[in-house]
C-alpha cells in the first residue's frame, strides 16, 4: 500500500510539474512572443510547400515509430523513414552533399548494421524491460510538456525571409574543408563510425560454446 501510494504521489507531482512548466512557458515566453510578432500575410501554398509538409510528416511519423513500436524491427523501419525524411529536407535546403551523405552513411551504413544486428542477435525477444510502465507515462508527460512549446516556437518565431539564391554545388568546398581545416574532427567522426561497426559485429556474432 505504501509503494502504491508513493508511486501515485510521484505521478501527481510529475503531472503538476508538467502543467506548471506549460503555464510558466506560456506566461514568460510564448505569450510575449506572440504579441511581439507582427501580423503576416499567409503566402499561397504551392507544390513545393505541399512536398515539404509531406516529407516533414513522414519524418515525424518515422521518429514516432522508433519510440512507440514494441518490435525492434518495426522501430528500425521507422528509423529508415525518419532518416529518408531528413535527407529529403536537406534537398529542400539545397544541401546536396549532406543529402547524399545522409543516404550513404546513415541509411546505407549505420541503419544496415542495425538491421543486421537485430536479425542476427540470438534470443533478442528474451530481454526483460525493467521500466516498461515508467517509460510510457514518463515519455507521454515529456511530450505533453515539450510539444506545445516547440510548436509555439515554430509559429511565433519571426524567421527572416529572403529571396532564394542561385543553387551552387557545395561538394567541392566541403571536401576541401574536410581535408584541410576540419581534418581532425573528420578523423574523429570516422573513428566513431568504426566503433559503431565493431559494436554491431560484437552484438551480432554468435557465441561459440565448447563441446
Amino acid at each position: 500500500m505504501n509503494f502504491t501510494l508513493g508511486k501515485l504521489t510521484g505521478w501527481i507531482a510529475a503531472a503538476a510539474l508538467t502543467i506548471g512548466f506549460l503555464l510558466a512557458m506560456s506566461w514568460l515566453a510564448i505569450g510575449p512572443a506572440q504579441h511581439a510578432v507582427a501580423s503576416r500575410a499567409a503566402a499561397p501554398g504551392g507544390l513545393v510547400d505541399g512536398l515539404f509538409y509531406a516529407v516533414a510528416g513522414l519524418t515525424v511519423l518515422g521518429a514516432a515509430g522508433v519510440a512507440l513500436m514494441r518490435s525492434i524491427l518495426y522501430s528500425a523501419i521507422g528509423l529508415l523513414m525518419a532518416l529518408l525524411g531528413v535527407g529529403s529536407l536537406y534537398v529542400f535546403l539545397s544541401a546536396d552533399f549532406l543529402a547524399v551523405t545522409q543516404l550513404l552513411v546513415y541509411i546505407g551504413g549505420v541503419l544496415v548494421l542495425i538491421l543486421f544486428a537485430v536479425m542476427l542477435t540470438n534470443r533478442i525477444t528474451d530481454v526483460e524491460v525493467s521500466n516498461r510502465s515508467v517509460g510510457l507515462w514518463g515519455g507521454a508527460m515529456l511530450f505533453v510538456a515539450m510539444a506545445p512549446v516547440l510548436l509555439a516556437m515554430a509559429t511565433v518565431t519571426p524567421f527572416a525571409v529572403r529571396e532564394p539564391e542561385v543553387v551552387l554545388a557545395t561538394t567541392a568546398a566541403i571536401g576541401n574543408a574536410f581535408l584541410t581545416k576540419w581534418l581532425l574532427p573528420f578523423e574523429v567522426a570516422s573513428m566513431v563510425l568504426l566503433a559503431t561497426l565493431v559494436g554491431a559485429v560484437v552484438i551480432a556474432r554468435k557465441e561459440l560454446k565448447a563441446d
